[in-house]
């Protein structure tokens, strides 16, 4: 039997916390050591940040960007546990201050934990390629829940990333974020994105490959918040006894070339 890991689980009494901890419990290969939340914070059985650290090999944690950034640079302090970060809609500043953290532990980030998401990126990048921009244009849509913050969603900035890849380019260079009014015609080679809040959707993204004569439309629906816990642990097998370093759930699943 595979020897079980010890996990703590970071902003505990949210809805990701929650079920983190629950996969964790239902797992015989990971131990549940520490919960913990926002400082103040008050729940059955939560504890400090760092006792919380003290007691375990991997920290998972879906919080906040704010929050993941102030984690990920406390571990790097003390030279440990390993991370796991579920956080979306980080500014490039708070995205370097992880990788700065990185060089002193070992860091999964990821926008998305869905192993069908992590395949559907390497599936875009290769019609990207095939499918030129002078042919295909590429509009990638998403939907959640009303209570998302960030815009477009972290797994729909990684598929137009993974798109952008496949066609040689700058996301940034490419990427469409809103129309509205007179906006002219469109671009050669943009990847448009258009995003829904609304009700309590957890996930929804397609890409759609549009040509003067066909359509391609590929695309993940997720059912269950659980599939993301599940991943995350994954992850954190994974990434327990990992050397520093930052990683993403592509090198988790051994999907990179």
């Amino acid at each position: 039997m595979t020897n079980p890991i010890d996990i703590a689980v970071a902003g505990a009494l949210g809805r990701m916390g929650q079920a983190v901890a629950a996969v964790i419990e239902s797992r015989d290969d990971a131990r549940l050591t520490a919960r913990f939340d926002r400082p103040g914070a008050v729940g059955e059985g939560l504890v400090d940040v760092d006792a919380a650290l003290a007691a375990a090999q991997v920290v998972i944690d879906f919080t906040t960007p704010a929050a993941s950034v102030a984690l990920a640079q406390a571990v790097a302090v003390r030279g440990g546990p390993a991370l796991v970060i579920g956080s979306t809609g980080c500014s490039d500043e708070q995205l370097a201050a992880i990788a700065q953290a990185a060089k002193s532990v070992a860091i999964v980030h990821a926008g998305n934990y869905s192993l069908g998401v992590n395949m559907l990126m390497g599936l875009v990048a290769k019609a990207a390629q095939a499918l030129g921009p002078e042919a295909y244009d590429i509009e990638i849509f998403e939907a959640h829940h009303k209570r998302k913050v960030d815009a477009p969603s972290g797994t729909a900035l990684m598929l137009g990333q993974a798109a952008a890849e496949g066609r040689g380019v700058k996301l940034d260079d490419v990427a469409q974020r809103g129309r509205d009014g007179i906006t002219g015609p469109r671009r050669v080679g943009d990847i448009g994105f258009s995003v829904m809040r609304g009700g309590d959707i957890i996930g929804e993204h397609s890409v759609t490959f549009a040509a003067e004569d066909e359509i391609l439309t590929i695309s993940h629906s997720a059912r269950d918040r659980g599939l993301f816990a599940r991943g995350a642990v994954v992850a954190a097998r994974w990434v327990a006894g990992k050397p520093p370093g930052l990683y993403d759930m592509q090198d988790v699943l051994g999907l990179k070339a």
